[in-house]
């Protein structure tokens, strides 16, 4: 007998009761050191810098790959202008643009890049990031709420979700041309989390998980941090639910661009409702 198979069998269920205990005796807190805070539109501006960099490293040939939904990379970051250009709209009172489908308000600016050089396509769309820079400085107030693209959240809540995209699409050109997949500094990756989880009761809301739950979600790593979120109707007392990702995976599920399964989280309470809700956390994705 081997010293291996000597060892003690551990007890069914061990792992989740010492670690059921630990919470108790001590919440799960933000990461240590923690990230340094920034604003939202500095979260959009180096999202922003980060894509224009990864573009300026492209090959010629890498712009005409497939990327996203029929697209090329040219095409789709033709789509990113059209998003700015929507925004731009949005900051200057269009109530149009509220109503506009996220695909198809943009799809004209995707089909312009045809037959452009990659270098005007760059252009183009970083004139707009930076116009909406502007915009953003020009507002007075990061909390006044604006609408676009079916969504009426506040203007701070909307450059976050702008930085999101702009790093999801960053990572499809990556994943389309063969370069190494991007990670979100920690200052941006804790606004982009912090997001993705407050985010969460609608996104139960909009799939019908309407059954009361209490959800304590941990996100592990640089950027991550502890949130108790009530989702549906508060009574009956809700059931509690615990969910431990990383924070990284968990934003890469909120783009639709992993799977619960692959996200592999460590779950307490109803398993079945806790995967319900890691699913319906992916259709918060626009693309």
């Amino acid at each position: 007998m081997t010293a291996a198979d000597s060892s003690p069998v551990l007890p069914e269920g061990l792992r989740d009761r010492v670690l059921a205990a630990s919470l108790r005796a001590r919440a799960a807190g933000r990461p240590e050191p923690a990230a340094p805070e920034i604003s939202p539109d500095e979260a959009f501006s180096r999202a922003a810098d980060a894509f224009y960099g990864m573009l300026g490293v492209l090959r010629a040939q890498d712009w005409r790959r497939p990327a996203l939904r029929g697209l090329d990379v040219q095409g789709l970051v033709g789509h990113l202008t059209g998003v700015e250009e929507d925004v731009h709209r949005c900051l200057a009172g269009d109530g149009q643009v509220a109503r506009v489908n996220h695909i198809e308000s943009t799809q004209a600016a995707a089909d312009r890049q045809a037959g452009r050089s990659p270098a005007e396509t760059r252009a183009e769309w970083r004139h707009a990031a930076d116009r909406t820079v502007e915009l953003v400085h020009a507002a007075s107030d990061l909390g006044t709420e604006v609408a676009v693209h079916g969504l009426r959240l506040p203007l701070r809540l909307l450059l976050v979700v702008r930085a999101f995209e702009l790093w999801v699409h960053d990572n499809d050109i990556r994943q389309a041309t063969g370069l190494p997949p991007s990670v979100p500094d920690p200052s941006t990756l804790t606004l982009m989390a912090q997001a993705a989880a407050r985010l969460l009761p609608y996104a139960a809301a909009r799939n019908g998980l309407c059954e009361p739950t209490r959800v304590h979600l941990v996100l592990t790593g640089p950027g991550g941090g502890t949130w108790d979120i009530p989702v549906g109707d508060s009574t009956p007392a809700p059931a509690p639910v615990g969910i431990v990702a990383d924070a990284v995976g968990f934003c890469r599920l909120a783009a639709n661009r992993t799977t619960p399964d692959r996200l592999g989280p460590h779950i307490t309470g109803d398993p079945d409702r806790a995967t319900s809700l890691l699913a319906a956390v992916s259709t918060l994705a626009l693309d």
